[in-house]
């Protein structure tokens, strides 16, 4: 027997097959595979077939190797949870993904952590083992493809190939024409993922409900006191993004079918935030949103009184860090102020806490921030804001070293940490650390006005990568990315954090 039989038998390998001679796109191939079956059956209702197939995979060798892939390379590999294990040898992934198995599975307690809020506060996070990370990511193989089909064709958080940028231009598409509806509903979940209904859940999702019962009743330990989970999914669990998304499948074509085309209604949602365009105040006010309130209702949800409001165009709204608003008849998106606020904010504390490096150094720190930013928002109006961010940072830098040198001179300041180059005569550099002599060129601060305004194209709504009828459409659609992408530059899918680990 072959490694590659095991797919189907979903026997553990008896080859001894180690972690670092596993040959990645054999495995991913398979796996993809029987996932493009699980979709097929998904589309054609035959609800049987899926739950068969997702049997099979969950069993294979090859799912479990890429589920534990999964959890091994995402930035949450270095948390463990309450067992405090980890994996990071070889032998230890390779032990802990045959040891994937739903026979005698119990999900041990959750870790639960804090982290800031934007707005204030703290946000629960719950972190489970790496062992139960691995049976998520290995049942989320078999759901996701589900999810994909089922799901809101214009929701864009937490899915593979879409991002903010797609939100945002579907943002555009909606409202930026002159007879495009004029009112928005701005939708916000309160506590989404803490909400969800366990009964709800069990009842609808298709995911083996021994597995799913087992995560969802796991409890949590807190200043080491345990404590039960009632509701919610996780943040923190890998599947609970794909579980969020299966709650708000049904959303979009429920607003579509209480609603006629002259009402102009829009829907795009990103993870538990959402607008809903509508021609009048009173379609959005008398017949949407009561109809969302019933439909999350029926989930254990309901919408944030403070953050849900219906706002017209010219007032303008906040949508994923943009700012949405017509002036006059022109639709312009720009980086909201609160995103600006808070990035200086970030560079300035992190300038603060780094006062000792060196120039080479703080530039190093900088730089993967300030072209992770400028990348977010290159597809918006955001030239002027570039522009105004360079100039706070310089003011920042400046400040920097005139910490560092209080006893000399402006002019010399300027000589020893800024050079010129074309019209540029402030360019903060430093000469990098060499062990010989051979001549390296300067390091600089990037400038986030450099970075070009280019229009994101959407993805089509439809789109998704567990169709075969799209696969020429995502080849196109990746080469065109990679050629639009501008050289040393980050090309983030989103900047807004999946909560999962």
């Amino acid at each position: 027997m072959t490694a590659g039989d095991h797919l189907s038998t979903g026997a553990a390998s008896p080859e001894l097959i180690t972690w670092d001679t596993v040959k990645w796109a054999k495995v991913f191939k398979a796996v993809r595979r029987l996932q493009m079956r699980i979709a097929k059956a998904t589309r054609e209702r035959r609800f049987g077939k899926v739950k068969a197939l997702q049997r099979i995979l969950t069993h294979s060798f090859f799912a479990k190797l890429w589920a534990t892939k999964r959890i091994t390379q995402n930035p949450g590999k270095n948390t463990p949870g309450v067992d405090g294990i980890l994996w990071t040898t070889s032998e230890v992934k390779m032990q802990g993904a045959l040891s994937l198995k739903r026979q005698g599975y119990r999900a041990q307690p959750l870790k639960r952590v804090y982290i800031q809020k934007k707005s204030g506060g703290q946000r629960p996070l719950s972190i489970p083992t790496l062992f139960d990370r691995g049976m998520q990511a290995l049942y989320l193989l078999a759901f996701d493809p589900i999810v994909e089909t089922l799901g809101n064709k214009n929701a864009y958080g937490f899915r593979p190939k879409r991002s903010t940028a797609d939100a945002i231009e579907h943002c555009f598409k909606s409202l930026a024409k002159k007879a495009s509806a004029q009112w928005i509903l701005e939708g916000d979940i309160r506590a989404c993922f803490d909400s969800i209904s366990f009964s709800w859940l069990e009842e609808n999702l298709i995911i083996d409900k021994k597995v799913l019962n087992q995560w969802l009743k796991a409890g949590y330990i807190e200043d080491s006191i345990f404590y039960n989970t009632l509701k919610g999914t996780p943040q923190g669990g890998v599947a609970s993004p794909a579980f969020l998304n299966a709650t708000l499948s049904g959303l979009e074509s429920l607003v579509k079918r209480i609603t006629k085309p002259k009402d102009k209604v829009h829907i795009c949602i990103y993870a538990d935030d959402f607008i809903i365009t509508g021609s009048t105040k009173e379609i959005l006010e008398q017949v949407i949103k009561p109809a969302v309130e019933t439909f999350l209702a029926a989930r254990g949800l309901e919408l944030s009184p403070k953050k849900t409001k219906i706002v017209h165009i010219q007032e303008g709204f906040d949508f994923l860090g943009f700012s949405i608003r017509k002036y006059k008849d022109k639709l312009l998106i720009k980086p909201s102020k609160d995103s600006i606020k808070r990035f200086l904010e970030g560079i300035r504390q992190c300038i603060k806490d780094n006062r000792s490096w060196t120039a080479e150094n703080l530039i190093s720190l900088l730089n993967p921030k300030l072209r992770g930013w400028g990348q977010y928002f290159h597809h918006c109006v955001a030239k002027e804001v570039f522009r105004y961010v360079d100039a706070e940072i310089f003011k920042l830098i400046w400040r920097w070293c005139k910490r560092r040198h209080p006893t000399k001179s402006d002019p010399w300041i300027k000589s020893k940490y800024f050079r010129s180059q074309g019209g540029r005569n402030w360019i903060f550099f430093a000469k990098p650390s060499t062990h010989n002599n051979a001549e390296t060129l300067p390091v600089d601060l990037l400038n986030v006005a450099s970075i070009p305004i280019r229009r994101h194209i959407k993805i089509k709504a439809d789109a998704t990568p567990y169709d075969p009828a799209f696969k020429e459409y995502f080849k196109q659609r990746d080469q065109g990315n990679n050629l639009r992408r501008e050289p040393g530059l980050v090309h983030p899918t989103s900047l807004i954090k999946a909560r999962a680990v």
